[in-house]
């Protein structure tokens, strides 16, 4: 990784350099979003130097996706004509087995969800004839950790998140491309920059060329329908819901004291590898502020029944987890969508392969955090009675 100063300049430079001189960034924000998350980099993250190169690489890895599919639609218009119907949606709380909901879904052949390597490399547009040998595969499976190379704090992060070039990847990754996208709080101590992804940011141009990246992908790999998935849509649901009327959506619910004290335990994680001042009770606190203000706005969404082509199906973590193909039948059968043998097939030996713990148990509990469950449930009370939710 080369080591190029978070400066706008000096990042548009570099990413320039990359594509062999691409410069065209396309409509909407990109600029300023991405000034206001290095801004917050240099003020707020506290990097070590290995943080400085990581999140120099995310910026610039999303700045060069962008430059391509702006590229890529000026050179192959006929992606602009890609229509995108009915896609299904995964959201909701993180840790709510939403991941695995996600790779399970993704073995219908029918279905077609972003995976790793087309995530990380989009250009050019992904073809069907030679998807599963694509060179990109390995490039993506090299940068990320293996049986060979991985440390002890990416074995427990496996544990917590599955890896793979060629599993599914979540939209919240996409979002990059549109440089707002909770991802980067996540990853890295970015506050402000997250204040402005929380209260301020117009999720619409988000949902616009996340349409544009759906188009792309499908271009020259099109299946009957896209399964995707991240708890990011719960940020802008109304844009989702004005830009893909006719979505079939997913709401995954669990015990929220479980759901913020994973993820408060995922983040400290994540944050733990770019830097060397890392409080997990901040951490706790300031996300489950931020997840109470994105629930209840989802919700708000949600309720306020604006959108009747939309679809909503609920599914409860504890069900999930005590019968994933019962559920993917559910699901299947509230949304109208066709179940192969073939697809059955395959999700079922999926499930079979990939059994809790496979990785290793995430294990946490909510005082290493500061979480006092009381108060959290007190204060998602709403949302507990509204969607039923046993507590764990």
């Amino acid at each position: 990784m080369q080591d190029v100063a978070l400066d706008v300049d000096a990042i548009l430079a570099e990413a320039s350099r990359r594509t062999g001189g691409l410069d065209d960034l396309g409509d909407g924000p990109f600029v300023e979003p991405l000034a206001l998350f290095l801004e917050s980099l240099e003020r707020e993250a506290r990097l070590n130097h290995i943080g400085r190169l990581i999140a120099c690489e995310r910026a610039l890895g999303h700045t060069v996706n962008r430059l391509g599919y702006v590229h890529d639609r000026e050179q192959f218009p006929a992606i602009a004509d890609e229509e995108i119907v009915a896609p299904v949606f995964i959201i909701g709380f993180p840790r709510t087995g939403t991941t695995i909901l996600h790779d399970i879904l993704a073995q219908d052949p029918d279905s077609r969800a972003p995976l790793t390597w087309e995530v990380m490399f989009p250009s050019p547009p992904p073809d069907a004839a030679t998807f599963d040998s694509d060179p990109r595969i390995a490039m993506a499976a090299a940068l990320l950790p293996n049986s060979e190379t991985e440390t002890e704090r990416d074995r427990r992060f496996r544990a917590m998140h599955p890896m793979g070039a060629t599993l599914s990847q979540e939209c919240v990754v996409m979002m990059g491309e549109a440089m707002c996208t909770p991802l980067f709080h996540n990853q890295f101590r970015v506050p402000a920059y997250e204040n402005w992804v929380d209260y301020e940011a117009d999720w619409s141009h988000v949902y616009a060329f996340h349409e544009r990246q759906l188009q792309h992908l499908q271009w020259r790999n099109r299946r009957d329908r896209w399964v995707l998935k991240t708890g990011a849509h719960m940020w802008g649901l109304e844009h989702l819901l004005h830009t893909y009327p006719d979505a079939r959506i997913v709401f995954t619910h669990r015990d929220p004291v479980k759901a913020v004290t994973s993820y408060a335990s995922l983040t400290t994680l994540v944050r733990e590898t770019s830097s060397d001042e890392v409080d997990p009770y901040e951490i706790a606190q300031d996300w489950t502020a931020r997840l109470k203000h994105v629930l209840h706005h989802a919700m708000r969404v949600r309720n306020a029944t604006t959108y009747p082509r939309a679809r909503f199906y609920d599914v409860q973590f504890s069900d999930f987890v005590t019968d994933q193909f019962a559920v993917v039948t559910s699901i299947y059968e509230a949304f109208g969508l066709p179940l192969t043998d073939e697809a059955a097939m395959r999700m079922q030996a999926f499930i079979a392969e990939n059994p809790q713990g496979k990785h290793g148990v995430h294990e946490y509990t909510p005082a290493e955090f500061g979480i006092d469950p009381t108060t959290i449930r007190r204060d998602f009370r709403a949302y507990i009675e509204q969607f039923d939710i046993p507590p764990e």
